[in-house]
């Protein structure tokens, strides 16, 4: 698709709140116009002071920090949208990546609107959208569920809601808890689901592997350094039942499946007919249920 492409140097800001996007582990990924906006408004709201300053000398950024994260979001919002409304700039910004996505933001920016504030995005690194287009997984229809809950009764409860779920799967996951929900994710939706894992996104040890939930699940048992580091998990959605699957395909997985069980049936069918094994493992989970 043809666009009209452009640069604008904004040497004087305008007056509103600019979520900026920074780096989730290149430091390389950070635009130019990001360092423009950090080093030339205000003030910058930032998730984390001490995390944040470390990125701002990397670049010589001198604008002064503000601690703005979810336990004051909203006991601070009015002292940052008050100083904006006095002809003041300021920028928000997460500890990486794109602020608002799993991180604090929604209530200011919520504000702002309301109050007729300019809300001025400036786009760059997200690890959902970076890890979705390296994934191998249909990418025109995705849904983000951001960090599943710690327990796993709510984690598997919210997992069960989304089994019929067509469009690509997109979970944030912490080191700590990757393995126990690999595993209710292969108790929730089976063993040959297929799934990537997209662990340390644009770091060293970058690591992005497609395979089925048994496969990754395997991996991260057999190599504790697979556990390693902030993880992105993207898991394919329900194949639609394929209208090709005939009655006599039905009845070759059906025979497979009393004697083997789902997965192997699903494999042998698919050598017998040249059909899917990912269909023929979807009809059987169709039938358990």
């Amino acid at each position: 698709m043809e666009t009209n492409m452009e640069t604008i140097v904004e040497t004087k800001l305008k007056n509103g709140l600019y979520l900026v996007a920074t780096p989730i582990g290149n430091l390389g990924d950070i635009s130019s116009r990001a360092i423009h906006v950090l080093r030339t408004v205000s003030l910058i709201a930032a998730e984390d002071t001490r995390h944040s300053q470390k990125l701002l000398k990397q670049f010589n950024i001198q604008t002064p920090l503000f601690s703005l994260h979810e336990h004051n979001e909203r006991d601070k919002t009015d002292v940052l949208l008050n100083r904006i409304l006095r002809g003041e700039s300021v920028a928000l910004i997460s500890d990486a990546g794109t602020p608002l996505i799993s991180d604090p933001g929604y209530f200011i920016v919520k504000m702002a609107h309301q109050q007729n504030i300019p809300v001025i995005p400036i786009p760059g690194p997200s690890a959902l959208i970076t890890a979705l287009c390296a994934s191998g997984l249909p990418t025109d229809r995705f849904i983000f569920e951001g960090f599943l809950p710690a327990k796993s009764t709510q984690r598997q409860a919210i997992l069960k809601s989304l089994v019929e779920e067509e469009r690509t799967l997109i979970f944030y996951e912490s080191p700590h808890r990757i393995v126990e929900t690999l595993k209710d994710m292969v108790l929730i939706f089976g063993d040959e689901r297929v799934s990537t894992l997209a662990r340390e996104m644009t770091k060293t040890f970058e690591t992005i592997r497609q395979g089925s939930l048994k496969t990754q699940l395997k991996a991260m048992a057999e190599n504790v350094n697979e556990t390693k580091g902030e993880f992105v998990i993207l898991i394919q959605g329900k194949e639609k039942m394929a209208l090709s699957m005939t009655p006599d395909a039905k009845r070759i997985f059906e025979i497979l499946n009393d004697e083997l069980g789902a997965s192997k049936a699903a494999r042998l069918a698919a050598k017998i007919t040249n059909m899917s094994r990912n269909e023929f493992y979807e009809y059987g989970l169709h039938l358990k249920e």
